[in-house]
């Protein structure tokens, strides 16, 4: 049965590369309207069955987060769709971001320029000051449907925004859009609906801090964007699957990991293991990194080491002294390298996606489920091993 799985990785894959403007997804694989595909019963009859003890990952109980494998306080908490907000990692002034620590899942990414962007996922806590705020990025574009979700985000390049409002829509708008990649049409994202650009709210969904410099001063609040989602119909059960939790850590481990120390182009994050807590400790560029709204340091249950391929597109992020930074496609679809971190411990394998609604799986060598640690997750997502420098690219665990 994984060969079948793997035979429809490897479609997807020839798929989604025909593309015309050097822009791929895993859409192509899946409907756009969230319900329900022959792909989608595919993946849950291949998929290796759950061990006991395990939550997730195809059904959860009513009052557990499938986002964390926890039991939350209130499951009103749960009949609501994910927020996934766009929160800036450079320049350092923008350090302590706040609220970030009480998103249930967060990818950091490469944006440009070899720094990096969170992509903060909020379900079960809300907090009333996220950010900064900045734009969104190619890789939102896979990220929004995969948890059902809602988009914040201070706005986006003119060819990402088609892929999120569709090109009619952009073009009618933007004077001149029509002559920016992509040149072709895109209809509407399933999610353009419910994706809430900031420079186009006020209070008191979104503010400008005129205490933090321009333009890293717009902070949005997650409880009025919620209300606000629901006034325009979006509150319901979002259809989340795909992450498998375990109390036990599997056996056996691949190394322990005490430290896990990271270094992207711009960036070098270290996440040290707490054995007391039972949690890793998160740094950026050497120091304690902070939640600006509680002041404690950042822990997570788990790090997740997650190879994909980067892809330069016909995109135009920005152009600065006549440089031009092009938006980069970050492939979360399909599979790829993996190496999980919980515990003090270390553990290799493989993610998969095949679905477009679905959340990225975790897998062991042989296939079966590789499980998180109920609680909070960061994704490190990083280039695949072939396209790395190792003079300014690395992973090296203790």
């Amino acid at each position: 049965m994984r060969y079948l799985a793997l035979f429809y990785i490897l479609i997807v894959a020839l798929v989604t590369a025909c593309s015309l403007d050097g822009v791929s997804s895993a859409a192509t694989f899946s409907n756009q309207n969230n319900a329900q595909s022959p792909q989608t019963n595919l993946e849950i009859a291949v998929s290796p069955q759950p061990a006991s003890g395990a939550i997730g990952p195809w059904t959860f109980p009513g009052d557990v987060n499938p986002l964390t494998g926890q039991p939350v306080d209130d499951p009103a908490q749960l009949q609501r769709l994910p927020i996934i907000a766009k929160i800036s990692n450079a320049p350092p002034l923008v350090r302590p971001q706040a609220g970030i620590g009480a998103a249930d899942i967060v990818f950091e990414h490469y944006a440009e320029g070899g720094l990096t962007r969170f992509s903060a996922v909020f379900y079960s806590q809300a907090p009333q000051r996220v950010g900064s705020i900045r734009s969104s990025r190619l890789i939102d574009h896979e990220i929004v449907p995969m948890f059902d979700g809602i988009l914040v985000f201070s706005g986006a390049s003119i060819g990402v925004e088609k892929y999120i409002y569709g090109s009619e829509d952009v073009e009618a708008r933007i004077p001149g859009a029509d002559q920016v990649a992509p040149a072709r049409h895109i209809p509407p994202s399933e999610y353009a609906d419910r994706a809430y650009k900031g420079i186009l709210y006020g209070p008191p969904y979104y503010w400008r801090d005129e205490s933090v410099a321009v333009p890293h001063n717009l902070f949005a609040n997650t409880a009025a964007v919620w209300d606000l989602a629901a006034s325009q119909g979006h509150a319901r059960v979002p259809q989340l699957q795909g992450l498998a939790f375990h109390e036990q850590p599997p056996h056996p481990a691949d190394g322990s990991a005490s430290v896990i120390d990271l270094r992207y182009r711009g960036t070098r994050v270290r996440w040290e293991y707490d054995a007391e807590l039972g949690r890793y400790r998160r740094f950026a560029d050497g120091q304690p990194h902070a939640d600006a709204s509680t002041g404690q340091q950042i822990t997570a249950a788990n790090v997740v080491v997650m190879s994909a391929e980067h892809t330069d597109t016909y995109i135009v992020e920005s152009v600065w002294q006549g440089n031009v930074t092009p938006s980069i496609q970050i492939a979360v679809w399909g599979q790829n390298d993996v190496v999980v971190f919980r515990d003090g411990q270390r553990y290799d394998g493989y993610w998969t996606r095949t679905v477009r609604e679905h959340i990225i799986s975790l897998r062991t060598p042989e296939g079966e489920l590789l499980y998180l640690k109920p609680g909070n997750t960061w994704f490190q997502v990083v280039r695949s091993a072939d396209q790395q420098n190792p003079d300014e690219e690395w992973l090296i665990v203790e």
